[in-house]
C-alpha cells in the first residue's frame, strides 16, 4: 500500500509539473506583449505581408521565434501570412 501511495504521489507531481510548463510565457499571450519586445512583429524568413495598403517589411525575420510564438498562441497570426503581430 505504501508503494502505491508513493507512486501515486510521484505521478501527481509529474502531471503538475507538465501543467506548469504548458503555460504560455507573457511574451506570447497577446500582440501587445509581443510588440513590446518586437515592435513590428515576428515573421518567417520569406514571409510577405498581406495588407491592402503598404506591406509591413520591418518585422523580425526568424523562423525559430515565429514557430515558438505560434506553438503558444496561434491567434498571433490572424491573417495566416506567416507574420505574427505585424504593425507598421
Amino acid at each position: 500500500m505504501r508503494r502505491f501511495i508513493a507512486v501515486a504521489a510521484m505521478v501527481a507531481a509529474l502531471v503538475g509539473a507538465d501543467v506548469a510548463v504548458a503555460k504560455a510565457p507573457p511574451l506570447c499571450k497577446n500582440c501587445t506583449n509581443l510588440n513590446k519586445k518586437y515592435r513590428h512583429g515576428i515573421g518567417k524568413a520569406h514571409a510577405r505581408d498581406h495588407t491592402p495598403g503598404g506591406p509591413v517589411t520591418t518585422f523580425l525575420r526568424s523562423d525559430r521565434l515565429y514557430r515558438i510564438a505560434m506553438s503558444y498562441n496561434r491567434g498571433l497570426d490572424r491573417d495566416h501570412d506567416g507574420i505574427a503581430c505585424e504593425s507598421a
